[in-house]
This record gives structure tokens, sequence and C-alpha cells, in this order.
């Protein structure tokens, strides 16, 4: 049967996971954002995806939150903490739909790099709790980043 992750190495995974988690609030955010300003052509197509990516990331927050906590850490409450601990940068005016395709590949890659290094960090201190939860979300990013990138190919 194998051990729980020592207490230290539970804190730098939750560390890194509360990373991880305000990079997928904030990209939440950003892509509802964009569900509800999106035009042109692609109207239908994008505003229907951008709400699948929302609810997915929605989900995901829920459940990156839960893992936190599983490992007996606090998660971040504020909007401020997911703010000043992403690497996704704000929108502050509203793009055109191709710039929100390109903005939204953008960070997803960011949260894939993340989501890879956090794995690397549960996988190398044996907490296989968070390895799987990352797994997921690595998954879920990677078929983000294939549906938006073949709207610009």
């Amino acid at each position: 049967m194998a051990k729980a992750p020592a207490k230290n190495s539970a804190a730098q995974v939750a560390k890194q996971l509360s990373w991880v988690l305000s990079d997928t609030y904030v990209l939440l955010v950003k892509t509802h954002a964009y569900h509800w300003n999106v035009t042109g052509e692609l109207f239908p197509q994008l505003h229907t995806l951008f709400e699948t990516q929302y609810n997915e990331l929605f989900t995901a927050a829920d459940d990156i939150a839960e893992r936190i906590r599983a490992l007996n850490v606090a998660a971040p409450v504020s909007m401020d903490s997911f703010l000043n601990h992403t690497s996704i940068k704000e929108t502050t005016s509203v793009p055109n739909a191709k710039a929100m395709i390109k903005d939204l590949i953008s960070a997803n890659e960011n949260i894939r790099t993340r989501i890879v290094d956090a794995c690397e960090l549960a996988g190398e201190v044996g907490d296989k709790g968070s390895e799987d939860t990352l797994i997921i979300r690595l998954k879920a990013h990677d078929k983000a980043l294939w549906m938006l990138r073949a709207l610009v190919d």
C-alpha cells in the first residue's frame, strides 16, 4: 500500500496545485467573458465552445481545490490571491474573435506548463492522488488546445 506524501511534500504539492487553481480560475473568468463578447462569422460555434470550456474549467477548479484540501492545506480564498499567483494575463478590453482564440491558446499553454511541473513534483514525492488530478487536467488542456488550434490553422 502506498504511503501518503510527507507533510512537507504535501505542502509543496499543494502550493503548486494552488498555482494551477489560480490559473484555472483566471482562465475560467476570461473564457466566460469571451463567451459573452464574441462576435463575427464564427459566433455560434465560438459561443458554444467557450461555454463548454468555461463549464469544464469551473468543475476543474472545484476538483483542484478539493485536492488541496485533501492535502490538509487551505485552498486560496480570494480573487487577489488568484491574480497574484496566476501566469494568465488578464484581458482589459474585448478583442476580436481571432485574438480571443489566440489568447486562449496561450493561456492553455501556460497552464499546461504549470500542470506538467506540478505533476512531476507529485510523482517525485509519491502523491498519486495529486498526480492523477493533474493528469486529468493535462488531458483536458490538451483537448482544449486541439480544438482552439483547429480554429486558426
